[in-house]
């Protein structure tokens, strides 16, 4: 049997994400994973299924908002596992362009004593990670 390729991205749990539901206060957690259609979080909230949450990455200038609805809410030992899906297709292109910033600032930080730019970094993750970032299907 042949090798089947991951639908999750493994992410950098120390990438901050903030998140609100629609017309409240926002809140900063960790994201903990993210997929092809959604991301997954830790919150100690236990979020309703179908909320419409708003979504925001600072990690980007300027800050990348969207709109997601929680589509999974799973208690762990201290906390929640929160699903949620994108609404729009498009966003979940531009979220997996962050991802992949993210893996790559990743990778140039553990490279630290090669003082690689970010082009140089980008450049060697991608030719050595790109065929198994999993492929967006629409």
């Amino acid at each position: 049997m042949g090798l089947k390729k991951r639908l999750f991205i493994r992410h950098p749990t120390n990438i901050p994400i903030e998140l609100c539901r629609v017309a409240q206060s926002v809140m900063t957690k960790q994201l903990s994973n993210i997929c092809l259609c959604g991301l997954a979080f830790k919150s100690n909230i236990n979020w309703a299924l179908g909320t419409i949450i708003t979504i925001r990455i600072p990690l980007v200038d300027p800050t990348f908002e969207t709109s997601g609805r929680v589509v999974r809410c799973q208690k762990n030992t201290s906390d929640f596992e929160i699903g949620v899906e994108f609404l729009s297709t498009n966003d979940a292109f531009k979220v997996r362009m962050i991802e992949q910033l993210c893996q790559i600032e990743e990778y140039r930080k553990k490279e630290q004593e090669r003082a690689l730019t970010i082009e140089e970094a980008a450049i060697e993750w991608i030719s050595r990670n790109a065929a198994d970032f999993p492929a967006l299907e629409t």
